[in-house]
């Protein structure tokens, strides 16, 4: 439907091409391993997510849900 009779060996000449492999193997991205700053700031971000979890769980254990939860209603509260 896209090619016309007059465009039609115009594309088969193209899908030729395309069994062929014609993809150039310079690009094709290659996968690398994480480098030193990548793999640090994964690793800090990993550290800072673990660290604000458990905050979060000692100060629910120390005062309770109850006052947990209405800290967290009332900073919503205050934001609306």
């Amino acid at each position: 439907m896209l090619a016309r009779a007059a465009g039609w060996p115009y594309l088969e000449g193209m899908l030729d091409t395309a069994r062929q492999g014609s993809i150039q193997t310079s690009a094709v991205p290659t996968r690398r391993p994480l480098g030193g700053v990548a793999f640090g700031i994964i690793a800090g971000s990993a550290v800072l997510v673990a660290a604000m979890l458990l905050g979060a769980s000692v100060l629910w254990i120390h005062y309770g849900t109850a006052v947990f939860f209405e800290m967290i209603t009332s900073g919503i509260a205050a934001c609306f």
